[in-house]
């Protein structure tokens, strides 16, 4: 007995014109009654499909059921009488022949529930990396990959791919109630497979968009994603992680960071100067690194961005390392093997702004769904950027999702949260009447603030002993302090005031610097307020600043690579943890670029190889003396022995322990002009052991000091009762230590 259509014309046409909204509501199998008769309807559409029919999974003998053809574009339906729902699979004949048997993508439940979906809508999935995007899975024992995505002003969406031409008929997805999730699991699309989403807005528009959680992108210019699970890599640092939660609140320790960009640290000579990759770069990094005694390995942003001129820091693929230097598990790779080689990975993490590219989160579902609609709170006019609605409980919940899924998914030790000073304000960069106040009439970014509280507790909640880092240049109150303690919850803050000045100071002249010798001492005004990172960034060292070494004053190569020398050596002894950009600690002479690997053939010449083993001596001191890198946040373990002597371009200070038992003193000249004789005072009597000095000729000094220490005389100097003759170099730091002679 034959049957007629059953779909009504309008509804057909509805998928055969992409007006189709309630894909769930048709296709599948659905209950159903005809011609008085009950059974079962099943529909389908599927391009390129010649010929269709059902198969029925748990009657292994039973016929298939051929489906009718209702449209050439490949839509098919048949009414099956006297059948409840049943397991089922189509059978289709391609349009070249080809013979598939596949499940059918509109008969099964939806992968996210009821729970899921309220907590995303109230801003409390911490998780919901784990259920919008694209999930390889099974449902039973059906493979496929489930799909979600969050477009709430969208009229209809579908899924397109090269599994489907890119025909946005052949996929549209269901909304979840009034959650604004749309959702599909497709059984034939697997790993590997290109995606986007198609998404209508309420005017009939269709915009293009990739995944704003896709752990994979394909590059420009087709920036699609890509089905890719996480879950793979069999990681080998548990004992790190261990260790790393046992240090957990514990901020005053060893930290000395080494930045670096992945794609421009060093190139494959041996193949024509290309980049290496995650995997490739892992070993290099870390033997470098570890002999170098950096504690900590920051990455320039590696979440994907379309734009390699942005360095990483326009973002538009939150959950997904970059394409340009390896898959997911290459990165993975990358991050396990610095953690068995006892390095930690900071990655530098983006979530004050996003870029404009119509691919990407502008305008996601027609609205200005991420981003505030006024631009005079939605656009960062410096960056040509937009920035996010964190007063939006589902944007929070994105990036908060963003922030823990490189700690789960790669074992990130830290996020250095980049531009936090564009995020605390409304007025950041903007003239008066380009911003709106806050609800209280303040300039105050009353939601970001918030944001930035939550996602710092979540991420210690969930991962003890991770770190936050903020890049924040203003003197806003307590951004390293606990949020209970009315603070922003950060572990540590980037010293953005003591690097510009210790640079304007040691990029004069050195007949001017006596001018201004504040400079050296006004930081200690604030060293304590915060937990800080003495930092000589990325930032430092392009768009016209010079290198590093550059900046150094007047002068031959020479007297440059004494005053870096002088600088680090003054840096590395005063107070807080550090942070180094990659080239600077052997003195790159040109300015830092992305596209080219740094200077490494330089370090053939003394004083780039001097400098290098400088940072290097550095390192190792400051990280195997408690004195200096487990004090850096007591005040009483700091003193200005003399902090006046502008004249001379001289200062120097004493850090100490706490129970008196060393003392390490800092003697600094910054000038040209040797110095004989030179009394500084000192709290106690006894041997100095000079332990490091950065005119030595092992660092491609002239070699003058101390031989080796100086006894301390009664001569009164600097307030205390004796005091050291010394020599100072020129352009030169010595470093001496006193320790108590313990009871025989």
């Amino acid at each position: 007995m034959s049957y007629p259509v059953i779909i009504p014309e309008t509804e057909l046409k509805a998928f055969l014109h992409n007006h189709q909204a309630n894909p769930h509501g048709w296709l599948g199998m659905h209950p159903a009654k005809v011609k008085r008769k009950a059974g079962v309807i099943v529909r389908a559409f599927r391009r390129d499909v010649a010929r269709c029919s059902v198969i029925e999974l748990d009657a292994p003998g039973q016929p298939a059921w051929p489906m009718e053809r209702l449209a050439d574009e490949g839509f098919f339906e048949v009414f099956i009488p006297g059948k409840k729902i049943f397991r089922h699979q189509l059978r289709y004949e391609t349009t070249w022949g080809d013979i598939h048997q596949i499940y059918n993508a509109y008969s099964f439940l939806p992968t996210l529930s009821e729970q899921d979906l309220y907590l995303f809508n109230e801003g409390n999935e911490h998780r919901i990396y784990e259920k919008l995007g694209a999930h390889p899975r099974k449902l039973g024992d059906v493979p496929g990959t489930a799909f979600a995505v969050w477009a709430p002003a969208a009229s209809r969406v579908s899924l397109v791919g090269n599994f489907n031409g890119w025909d946005a008929r052949y996929h549209p997805m269901r909304p979840l109630g009034g959650s604004g999730v749309w959702e599909l699991f497709a059984p034939d699309v697997g790993e590997g497979e290109l995606y986007k989403f198609a998404i209508w807005d309420q005017q009939g528009n269709m915009r293009l968009k990739t995944d704003p959680y896709g752990t994979r992108f394909e590059g420009p210019p087709n920036n699609a994603a890509i089905v890719h699970a996480t879950n793979r890599h069999q990681w080998g640092d548990g004992d790190w992680i261990a260790r790393r939660a046992a240090l957990a609140g514990q901020a005053d320790r060893p930290m000395s960071i080494y930045e670096i960009h992945v794609g421009s640290w060093k190139r494959n000579l041996d193949e024509a100067g290309r980049a290496y990759n995650y995997r490739e770069l892992a070993p290099l990094l870390a033997d470098y690194a570890v002999e170098m005694g950096f504690t900590h390995i920051e990455v320039m942003p590696v979440a994907e961005f379309p734009f390699p001129g942005s360095w990483g820091y326009q973002v538009t693929g939150y959950f997904a390392p970059t394409h340009r230097w390896g898959t997911p598990e290459d990165f993975q790779f990358f991050v396990d093997h610095l953690h068995q080689r006892g390095l930690g990975v900071i990655v530098d993490w983006v979530p004050a702004h996003f870029p404009r590219d119509a691919f990407a989160l502008a305008e996601f579902d027609g609205t200005h769904l991420y981003e505030h609609a006024d631009p005079r709170l939605g656009a960062h006019q410096d960056w040509g950027t937009l920035i996010f609605n964190y007063g939006r409980h589902e944007v929070r919940c994105f990036l908060i999702a963003s922030a823990l899924s490189w700690l789960d998914r790669y074992h990130i030790d830290g996020l250095r949260v980049d531009a936090v000073a564009s995020m605390l304000y409304l007025d950041y960069s903007r003239k008066e009447g380009e911003w709106i106040p806050n609800r209280y009439g303040g300039r105050e970014n009353i939601e970001a603030i918030s944001f930035l509280r939550q996602v710092n507790d979540l991420v210690h909640h969930y991962y003890p002993g991770a770190l936050t880092i903020a890049e924040e240049s203003t003197a806003f109150a307590k951004v390293s302090h606990p949020t209970a303690e009315g603070g922003l919850g950060f572990d540590y803050k980037w010293n953005m005031g003591l690097m510009h000045d210790t640079l304007l100071y040691f990029q004069k002249d050195p007949i001017h610097r006596k001018w201004s010798h504040d400079k050296l001492t006004f930081g200690m005004i604030y060293q304590y307020s915060e937990k800080f990172i003495t930092v000589y960034s990325h930032d430092e060292v392009v768009h016209l600043k010079a290198s590093m070494l550059g900046k150094m004053g007047a002068g031959t190569l020479a007297d440059k690579a004494a005053t870096l020398r002088a600088l680090y050596g003054y840096v590395w002894m005063y107070p807080g943890k550090k942070l180094l950009f990659m080239g600077s600690e052997f003195g790159q002479r040109s300015e830092w670029n992305y596209d080219t690997g740094l200077e490494w053939q330089l370090l053939q010449h003394p004083e780039h190889e001097g400098l290098r083993v400088l940072v290097r001596d550095l390192n190792r001191l400051y990280t195997s003396e408690p004195v200096l890198s487990t004090t850096d946040y007591r005040p009483e373990s700091f003193r200005w022995v003399n902090a006046s002597d502008g004249d001379h371009s001289t200062i120097s200070f004493l850090r100490t322990d706490p129970s008196g038992r060393t003392a390490w003193l800092v003697v600094c000249n910054f000038t040209p002009l040797t110095r004989t004789r030179h009394h500084v005072g000192v709290p106690h009597r006894g041997y100095w052991r000079e332990v490091l000095n950065t005119n030595s000729a092992y660092y491609g000094g002239a070699g003058f000091g101390n031989h080796g220490g100086r006894t301390a005389s009664t001569i009164p100097a600097d307030g205390f009762e004796q005091s050291l003759s010394l020599t100072l170099p020129g352009l030169s730091v010595l470093v001496f230590k006193w320790a108590a002679e313990l009871p025989g």
